[in-house]
């Protein structure tokens, strides 16, 4: 899960045959709380843009317990044109992932030390973001 500008703010290493959604609630859950300008700490975004890979009840339902807008695109009534504009950066953000060689195609048996790698790769993300 990515900020507006491209920048990691959680993420969950699954097996390559699960998908995406039946994480989705974990991976909510997982975003840090941010400080706001009046002192008061945010747990939750304002809205989340998602493709139709997360076009399930669940997903929706999830999103609406946590008062979070929905900005999911239906399967079979919304263009995937209208969504592009928000997906992008989370492509974007995972082609930065794959810069680090490590990340790219995962050599390591033990999952604790891939997660580790991703946590690396985040962090030098974020890092090189820094003004």
């Amino acid at each position: 899960m990515t900020e507006r500008g491209g920048l990691p703010l959680a993420k969950l290493l699954t097996g390559a045959n699960r998908h995406d959604s039946v994480v989705f609630e974990a991976l909510l859950d997982a975003v840090p709380a941010v400080k706001q300008p009046n002192g008061r700490r945010r747990k939750r975004p304002d809205k989340l843009h998602a493709d139709k890979g997360y076009d399930y009840p669940r997903c929706r339902s999830a999103l609406s317990r946590r008062h979070i807008k929905v900005r999911i695109a239906r399967k079979g009534v919304e263009r995937s044109d209208r969504l592009g504009r928000h997906r992008w950066v989370v492509e974007r953000t995972l082609a930065w992932l794959n810069h680090f060689r490590r990340l790219r195609v995962r050599d390591e048996r033990r999952a604790d030390i891939h997660h580790a790698f991703l946590t690396l790769g985040c962090a030098l993300i974020c890092f090189k973001a820094l003004p």
